[in-house]
């Protein structure tokens, strides 16, 4: 048994198996495997994994304990095999275990910025039967390009109930951590500065009051004409598509006078970026502001704000064009986390790896080669 593939069963052995052992002739993490190995070289849903099993048996008797039929023959799952398997897993636990490896991939590297973002899965949704599309929060380390957790938000809450719930299966020591405005929450603050991380929020109208008294700090200090004020600066200026984009950051670091800066956790900066955009020869201006719990200069901010959406460029892109995720229509709820657990440890194992290529290409190739194969499961 190949090294990686211990370290794999390593960060699977405690999940639980939901079958009754002596009705399977397949061994628990053995599917596991199977189910991870085929998305990375290409499966799309649970009759795809079937087809690589099946295509792929005499290699993956080498790290995978077949059953044979009568005539000695290798066996392998049928889809319903790994659709009823998938259905019964504990989605919080395989998150955990999901979170565990990718956390070993990113070990020594450093999880610099940890973006977190929704993300509906729009075809599993039954409008008809009153099924709204499941909606997942996903971490992601920017740096080291890598979905190091995900939750599902439950049928009657939003991402405000699935955040902290994520965060507790993140080591979060160093990290810099930033969300969208749906999670600029006092407890979701607190609770990123307990595990030992901090936090980049924008300031929107869902939290009116902290809102007002950015607002009313900044226009104090304008008045004042900065003198005797901590603040710093930064500008940047993008080019390309016919799109002129300037952004101008500014930091504040002292906030006395400031009403709700006890109420937020290591509250250190408050921040204002003012963006201009110009497409075919249109202006358009507008004002974000934003808090935080790091002293560093504004570059640092702007780079953390900027950043955040690679999330959505890189992890949730990728999910969609590559592997299709918006068109799964797994209804079932359980099996469509699990299914997306999948995908999503595919797809870090797959950037993880060094080799020139997209996505695609990587995926494609490693469906023709089992050494490539290998290589991105870190078995050879």
């Amino acid at each position: 048994m190949a090294a990686a593939d211990l370290r794999f069963r390593t960060h699977f052995f405690n999940l639980p198996d939901p079958r009754r052992a002596e009705r399977s002739p397949y061994r628990f993490l053995d599917l596991i495997f199977m189910a991870v190995a085929a998305t990375v070289a290409g499966a799309q849903d649970w009759p795809q994994v079937a087809v690589f099993a099946s295509k792929r048996k005499d290699w993956l008797a080498r790290f995978c304990q077949l059953p044979t039929d009568e005539q000695g023959q290798l066996r392998t799952p049928c889809a319903d095999t790994f659709e009823r398997l998938f259905k019964r897993v504990n989605p919080r636990y395989f998150a955990r275990c999901l979170a565990n490896w990718t956390a070993a991939l990113a070990d020594g590297l450093g999880l610099e910025h940890i973006a977190i973002d929704g993300k509906a899965l729009r075809g599993s949704g039954r409008p008809e039967d009153g099924l709204r599309a499941l909606h997942l929060v996903s971490a992601w380390a920017t740096a080291n390009r890598l979905t190091l957790g995900c939750v599902a938000c439950s049928e009657k809450s939003n991402e405000i109930t699935a955040i902290p719930q994520l965060l507790e299966l993140l080591e979060l020591k160093g990290a810099l951590v930033t969300i969208d405005a749906m999670g600029t929450q006092r407890d979701i603050a607190k609770q990123i500065v307990d595990q030992g991380g901090d936090y980049v929020l924008p300031v929107k109208g869902n939290q009116q009051g902290l809102l007002e008294d950015a607002e009313a700090l900044f226009n104090r200090v304008v008045e004042e004409g900065f003198e005797g004020v901590r603040y710093d600066q930064f500008e940047s200026e993008e080019k390309g598509h016919g799109r002129l984009e300037r952004r101008e950051y500014m930091v504040l670091y002292d906030l006395e006078g400031m009403v709700e800066k006890d109420k937020w956790a290591k509250l250190t900066a408050v921040g204002l970026c003012m963006r201009e955009r110009e497409v075919d020869g249109k202006l358009t201006r507008e004002e974000h502001y934003f808090i935080g719990s790091r002293a560093m200069p504004a570059a640092g901010y702007a780079k953390a704000l900027r950043g955040h959406w690679g999330i959505e460029n890189t992890c949730h892109w990728s999910l969609d064009v590559t592997f299709r995720e918006d068109e799964n229509r797994v209804a079932n709820r359980t099996a469509g986390v699990n299914l997306a657990l999948v995908r999503r440890l595919a797809l870090s194992l797959i950037k993880n790896h060094k080799a020139k290529g997209s996505v695609a290409q990587k995926r494609y190739a490693a469906a023709m080669d089992t050494n490539l194969l290998e290589k991105i499961l870190g078995l050879g």
